[in-house]
């Protein structure tokens, strides 16, 4: 996907004569999940899922946006990191509604654990990330350094994607759980490791 997304960006960056900001690609696929989650709430699981593969590609484009504008900075990545969090936290809301209208109870709370655990796995790789900051100067290895596990943002959106396709949202939050806390595991471990070799 990154050399297509590389692609992408230069077509972006061209088009719109540089103007086209990182920041502007960030925010956009944060503000696209909005209509994403309200389609989920309502159950129009097809518009949802095209938004969030839109908004997925929208996370990769910011990235190279920056790579090719030289404007890669922590604060993009503080920013980027940020509006993932909201975006995911968006799209189960409309998730939670949904299962809260037509679901039992019991899906509805597990689709909070599942967003819950989503959330944990990206802040023990910031936590991480943080604690060995001392030892890192090269920002790009250290935001790429905990990124291992299977359940990353990119890999949850295809999980919750394929079930808003297939009509299995309530599998595919458990999916997600499960995914999540397996990813919590391996970084929490990973960093563990990494600590203990300072």
């Amino acid at each position: 996907m990154r050399p297509a997304m590389r692609r992408l960006a230069r077509w972006l960056d061209l088009v719109s004569r540089g103007k086209a900001t990182p920041d502007m690609v960030t925010l956009a696929g944060v503000a696209i999940q909005v209509p994403a989650a309200w389609f989920i709430a309502v159950g129009w699981y097809i518009p949802a899922a095209v938004i969030l593969i839109v908004s997925v590609m929208f996370d990769f484009l910011d990235g190279e946006l920056a790579r090719l504008q030289k404007r890669a900075s922590v604060r993009g990545m503080l920013l980027d990191a940020t509006t993932d969090r909201i975006g995911e936290t968006i799209v189960f809301c409309g998730i939670v509604y949904r299962l809260a209208q037509h679901g039992s109870p019991a899906e509805t709370t597990w689709a909070v654990a599942a967003c819950g655990a989503a959330q944990c796995v990206s802040y023990v790789k910031a936590k991480g990330e943080m604690a060995v900051a001392i030892k890192d100067t090269d920002h790009n290895s250290l935001n790429r350094r905990f990124q291992l596990g299977p359940g990353s943002l990119s890999e949850r959106a295809a999980v919750l994607i394929i079930g808003l396709l297939t009509g299995y949202l309530f599998v595919a939050v458990l999916v997600v759980l499960v995914l999540s806390l397996i990813t919590i595991g391996r970084r929490w471990l990973a960093i563990t490791r990494s600590l203990s070799a300072l």
